[in-house]
């Protein structure tokens, strides 16, 4: 019989491997630069390390959203929040999880569409009539280029897997489960398209929510952040200060920087670089920022 000690460390042990990202459930319909994949069994044990499950999640920078998905599916917590920006990504999630009946919509086009060279280009400069047109829109650009990076001047697959070209990252069946898989847990889930900070700032004084932070871009002077996204100026440091207001607990991730240790120290944070997997196998660290990062090493 498992005891509740004996599961924990499951989770911890799980946790420290290097995580290969083909190794964790795939949630999400987008293909996403930085996407936190990798990190799912660091999640489970960060929420698992809490005495009673938490009541919302609130992920402010929602992007591909494989975090806040995995707490609604696996119900880590009761309810969810994403949070996006980018006008794109953001009518994607407003189509699942908004408009009613977007789901089943946005499946149906993705599984009937025949996508060769030609079409896949009359949709990418065509000018959406509604959300739902912006979301398939999205969705198309999003698997035919390079990286799956939306932001402009982004090239298109010419090659890919097998000499597939803009097919190599296209699977309808795929695409289609795993949206019509998100309208089943929709209820747990509720989406706001607009600016991280003031949603952060709705829920700031409520010590039974806790936030999941994933800024798409980077507090390094590389700048890596303003090629992957059409979103890529924020003010790291106001970050940092408001992050150290909000009454409920926090998780952040980032490149690995000195910028980043160095913001961490000055707010009294505590900072733990991890290993992870990406693509082809490489292997980088990142870094877990947060209050209490016990749960790390508790056992």
């Amino acid at each position: 019989m498992k005891t509740e000690r004996t599961v924990q460390y499951k989770l911890w042990e799980e946790a420290q491997r290097v995580v290969n990202v083909a190794s964790v459930p795939q949630r999400s319909p987008f293909r996403y630069p930085g996407g936190k994949t990798w990190l799912i069994p660091r999640i489970r044990q960060w929420l698992s390390s809490y005495s009673k499950k938490p009541k919302l999640l609130v992920e402010p920078f929602a992007g591909g959203a494989i975090v806040g998905l995995t707490v609604a599916f696996e119900n880590l917590a009761d309810q969810v929040v994403l949070i996006e920006l980018d006008e794109q990504v953001a009518a994607v999630w407003e189509t699942i999880i908004n408009i009613k009946g977007g789901a089943r919509w946005l499946a149906s086009r993705i599984i009937n569409i025949d996508l060769t060279a030609e079409s896949a280009s009359s949709i990418l400069q065509s000018k959406p009539k509604s959300k739902k047109e912006l979301a398939f829109k999205t969705i198309i650009q999003n698997r035919v280029s390079h990286g799956g990076i939306l932001a402009q001047g982004a090239g298109l697959l010419k090659s890919g897997e097998n000499g597939k070209g803009i097919l190599s990252r296209w699977y309808p069946e795929t695409l289609k489960k795993r949206i019509l898989d998100i309208e089943q847990v929709k209820h747990r889930i509720e989406f706001v398209s607009g600016n991280a900070f003031d949603v952060i700032n709705e829920y700031l004084n409520d010590a039974e929510t806790i936030f999941f932070v994933d800024p798409p871009y980077t507090a390094s002077k590389k700048q890596a952040g303003r090629r992957l996204y059409k979103y890529h100026e924020l003010n790291h440091q106001t970050l940092f200060q408001i992050m150290g207001q909000v009454a409920g607990d926090f998780l952040m991730t980032y490149d690995d920087s000195e910028e980043v240790r160095s913001l961490a120290v000055e707010n009294g944070f505590e900072v733990k670089p991890v290993d992870m997997t990406g693509t082809h196998n490489a292997r980088r660290t990142e870094l877990l920022v947060g209050r209490n990062l016990s749960w790390l090493r508790e056992y």
